[in-house]
């Protein structure tokens, strides 16, 4: 009898624990701030509707956690409205992928920040092709750094860096960033729609042509959210983790995506294109903000008026001790258009709301 009740309760205690267990797998406390989410909305709402454009998403991320805070898409619904949307995963090419490429080329130590790029007249015939700094019609930026190429938006500064790097070996640049831990980003938890970054593929035939576009963000498809990962890990001093919607433990992907030089490096170019560069419209006071901005052309139309654009802008803060990896994206049709302007300008305006919730 005695041994019937100590079954008993044995079994009762297995399944309570197993109950237990199953309640808190199912039970997932939300990373989203509600009351940051309707703020955010209400700033990314309002710019969209004063540059007429088409759709918009920022989201913003703890460096060190990967919670992330808010989640806003929002999508024009006829002219003067914008309604919810929640295509994240859709991707294209970006106008931020210049200092990825540069972060690749200081890690093979044959570029540094401080040398000497000769950007002409801002364009750059290459092997029948055309590389164009957007001043290029005003006489192109003449010779530059490195940093100061990053400050300025030079394609051309990006371009001959990154050929000065990888131009022996165009494929070893796409070891390079799978090295970085950019082959792994279409395997985000809760972002199961992404696919695989299109030049990503280690064993495609690999030309200096191909490197010359694809490292200023052309000839390949990425995410937001994908570009948020990965410049996060660049805050996050070099270690890569996934983006979390519910509260976790934290997944890397990578633990150093590159060497604490270069990183250190790069985030001090981003810091410079703030305080120095085409990156003053997100400076603010209240912070030190480093981050990035960029332009892209998405489509192209016989009216020059309807070609569609990607107007983008990562930064973090606090520069010295980051928080906070926010990522805005505008897309738009027609000039003019700004990555520095216009998402520099809501990214600017979401930091301090954020700062002045303290």
């Amino acid at each position: 009898m005695i041994k019937l009740i100590f079954l008993s309760c044995w079994i009762t205690g297995i399944l309570f624990v197993s109950c237990q267990y199953k309640q808190k797998e199912v039970v997932q406390i939300s990373t989203i701030d509600s009351t940051m989410q309707v703020n955010v909305t209400s700033i990314l709402e309002n710019k969209l509707s004063e540059i007429n454009a088409l759709s918009g998403q920022v989201i913003i991320m703890e460096v060190q956690t990967g919670h992330i805070k808010t989640l806003v898409g929002l999508t024009r619904k006829d002219s003067t409205n914008y309604q919810p949307c929640n295509k994240f995963s859709i991707q294209r090419p970006t106008g931020l992928m210049n200092p990825i490429s540069i972060l690749a080329a200081l890690e093979t130590g044959k570029v540094k920040l401080d040398d000497a790029v000769d950007t002409g007249n801002g364009i750059y015939s290459f092997k029948g092709g055309a590389i164009k700094d957007h001043n290029w019609n005003r006489g192109g930026y003449g010779e530059i750094t490195v940093k100061q190429g990053l400050a300025c938006n030079s394609n051309i500064a990006t371009v001959k860096a990154t050929l000065e790097a990888f131009k022996d070996n165009p494929m070893s640049y796409v070891t390079r960033l799978h090295q970085m831990g950019m082959g792994d980003l279409d395997k985000l938890k809760y972002f199961e729609e992404l696919h695989p970054i299109r030049f990503m593929t280690k064993d495609s035939i690999w030309r200096d042509t191909d490197l010359a576009f694809t490292c200023i963000g052309y000839n390949l498809s990425i995410a937001p959210v994908q570009i948020l990962t990965f410049y996060n890990a660049i805050a996050n001093n070099g270690r890569m983790i996934t983006p979390q919607l519910y509260k976790d433990s934290i997944i890397v992907i990578n633990p150093q995506i590159a060497s604490k030089v270069s990183i250190d490096s790069l985030k001090q170019a981003l810091l410079f294109n703030i305080t120095d560069g085409l990156g003053k419209p997100a400076y603010s006071d209240k912070a030190a903000i480093a981050g990035i901005q960029g332009t892209t052309l998405l489509t192209t139309n016989e009216d020059s008026t309807k070609n569609e654009y990607a107007a983008e802008f990562y930064g973090y803060f606090p520069a010295d001790n980051p928080k906070y990896s926010i990522i805005v994206s505008i897309n738009k049709t027609g000039l003019p258009v700004s990555g520095g302007l216009m998402a520099g300008d809501i990214f600017r305006q979401i930091a301090e709301y954020i700062i002045n919730l303290k």
